[in-house]
């Protein structure tokens, strides 16, 4: 069966190609009902498909926004993409989603590619800021938006983040008001800004209770559950005394409660632990995990509104309860995070010794 095209609609409707591109766009106004009823009558019945991207070559815009994310096995992630989604439905956009796996060469070939499809713009989150991810953006002209995290180059229109200095400060400050002070981090990469922004946060909130931060209690990995596993093993084996654990994302928190679990310990009553991101699973373990909670469905939804104001030409007006800050790369829009309290931290008993945690006493 041959395809139909735009002229072939037109021909068969009886009027100009020009009558027929405003209806399917709808600017036809100036179209009479009768009209209208009539051409979209024939490309049902002959399920006629208006071809987008040749249409952007004369609107200069496809409706679409490309979606960039390191890791979609991550739960945190799959609710970021639901609100940006979500948001671009409202707006009337596609979304183009690319899962990069954390690499670099394919963040840059999505990239490529999402230009190649002529997206109207380009959100995005990197696994690192470092130099290397921002020799992707040079020369693209559609508005970059990121979220949540902050990479410094002229290209970027805006950026979405959480407050994760004071998200970790105040977990970190949670524990230490239940009298805990020999606190277990275990983190992300050493070199992440996501890492070195809540490592931040725990060493303030230690320095500002009297406490010297000790570098060997700082173990750096990646934000998954073997790390969370294998980290708390390896606490272990270097005989760390410690009462508490902080850990970087919900995921490294359910790979340590498994492995303190897997040598007999009690949690809290033994080791507190508390999580960040508050991941849907994290309210449903046993026990229900302590943690902080991160508005991942609102930062993509965030993200999308910011970009669907930026290629209106919009202005982005001020945001209640959000704050939102002019830099040199663009408008900073910053989301606050929550202490979510459940059962897996506990005070730290009078009686409790502050020994080697391989000694059977926490």
């Amino acid at each position: 069966m041959k395809k139909m095209t735009i002229k072939d609609i037109a021909r068969l409707a009886e009027v100009s190609i020009t009558t027929v591109s405003k209806i399917i766009n709808g600017k036809d106004h100036d179209i009479s009902q009768a009209t209208k009823e009539r051409v979209k009558q024939i490309m049902q019945e002959h399920r006629y498909v208006p071809n987008k991207l040749a249409g952007s070559l004369v609107t200069k815009t496809t409706k679409t926004i490309g979606l960039v994310i390191p890791d979609i096995t991550n739960p945190f992630f799959p609710e970021l993409v639901r609100g940006a989604e979500d948001r671009a439905n409202e707006a009337g956009y596609s979304i183009f989603f690319c899962n990069s796996d954390d690499k670099l060469e394919k963040e840059t070939q999505y990239i490529k590619s999402l230009m190649e499809k002529m997206v109207d713009g380009i959100i995005f989150t990197a696994a690192s800021t470092d130099s290397s991810r921002k020799a992707a953006f040079k020369n693209i002209s559609s508005p970059i938006v990121l979220v949540d995290r902050v990479i410094e180059m002229d290209e970027v229109k805006a950026s979405i983040v959480v407050d994760n200095v004071a998200g970790a400060y105040k977990g970190t400050n949670y524990l230490i008001g239940l009298g805990h002070t020999q606190i277990l981090h275990i983190t992300g990469p050493k070199k992440g800004t996501i890492s070195q922004e809540r490592q931040t946060g725990y060493e303030q909130a230690l320095n500002e209770a009297g406490i010297t931060p000790d570098p060997n209690m700082i173990l750096s990995g990646h934000f998954k559950l073997e790390w969370g596993y294998k980290a708390m093993a390896e606490a272990f084996e270097k005989g760390l005394a410690f009462t508490a654990v902080f850990c970087g994302n919900d995921l490294i928190a359910l790979g340590a409660m498994k492995y303190l679990k897997e040598q007999g310990k009690r949690i809290p009553e033994d080791c507190s632990v508390l999580g960040y991101d508050d991941i849907q699973i994290a309210s449903h373990v046993d026990p229900p995990l302590t943690t902080i909670r991160q508005p991942k469905y609102q930062m993509g939804y965030q993200a999308v509104d910011t970009m669907v104001k930026l290629l209106s030409k919009d202005e982005l007006p001020a945001i209640d309860g959000l704050t939102a800050e002019a830099s040199a790369y663009g408008r900073k829009i910053v989301l606050s995070t929550e202490l979510i309290i459940r059962e897996t931290c506990a005070p730290l008993k009078a009686s409790q010794p502050k020994t080697n945690i391989n000694s059977g006493r926490v």
